[in-house]
């Protein structure tokens, strides 16, 4: 695959409602005006993710205005240490909070799929390996193509929370598609991703300054400058 020019795949979403949850904000939920580039590369992988490839967002392009509205949820108020003896109840630690939400969000995301060669896996990875010679980028773009032509998933795409979920498609290249909207604004710091690679158990956010030109914003690679960690 060509580093410079990588091949991009395109999936639209729609969904009634999405919160893509600002971390500085921990009291209540409050939304970023658009999709988080974690949030559209965790729709990739609900679809088809396998520990030889790794999904990067390069494109994001917002079909609908930006709308916000408000709801009350209710939220558990404590988490339930892994050493715990005495057990959690729900009901005695519910929370009512209000969360401001997106409503009525359509996005195309465009990622490229990066292959992981085999000498480039953990030596478990390696072992359960039975068919070396059918390790290529090939294999694993036929089962992704495979699978999002028919709408088959390993776990429902939700948009930033999971109760709200949301239907895809695939967009195939050349295909006439609407336009974005016309609309700019700066988008500010915005969550880029986890960096998992660093400290898997407890994995540092990544952020980059988000722009929107004309309805589409332009994500740039994990190893680019942009990232600030």
């Amino acid at each position: 695959m060509d580093k410079t020019n990588p091949k991009l795949y395109c999936l639209e979403i729609r969904g009634d409602f999405a919160c893509f949850t600002r971390p500085e904000l921990k009291v209540e939920r409050v939304s970023y005006d658009v999709i988080t580039p974690s949030a559209a590369r965790n729709i990739f992988q609900c679809i088809f993710w396998k520990p030889a490839i790794q999904w990067h967002v390069r494109r994001i392009e917002v079909l609908k205005p930006i709308l916000r509205t408000s709801i009350r949820r209710n939220e558990v108020g404590s988490t339930m240490s892994p050493k715990a003896t005495k057990p959690l109840f729900i009901e005695e630690n519910r929370q009512q909070r209000t969360a401001y939400i997106l409503r009525d969000v359509a996005y195309r995301i465009y990622a490229e799929m990066e292959f992981i060669p085999l000498e480039k896996r953990s030596e478990k990875e390696r072992n359960e390996c039975k068919d070396r010679k059918a390790e290529t980028p090939t294999k694993y773009i036929k089962i992704f193509l495979r699978r999002v032509h028919k709408g088959q998933c390993f776990t429902q795409p939700y948009l930033g929370c999971r109760e709200f979920s949301c239907s895809f498609k695939y967009v195939p290249q050349g295909r006439e598609q609407d336009l974005p909207i016309d609309e700019s604004r700066d988008l500010g710091i915005m969550l880029f991703d986890m960096d998992f690679e660093k400290n898997p158990q407890c994995p540092p956010p990544l952020f980059f300054h988000a722009k929107m030109e004309h309805g589409v914003i332009e994500v740039p690679h994990k190893s680019s400058k942009e990232i600030l960690r």
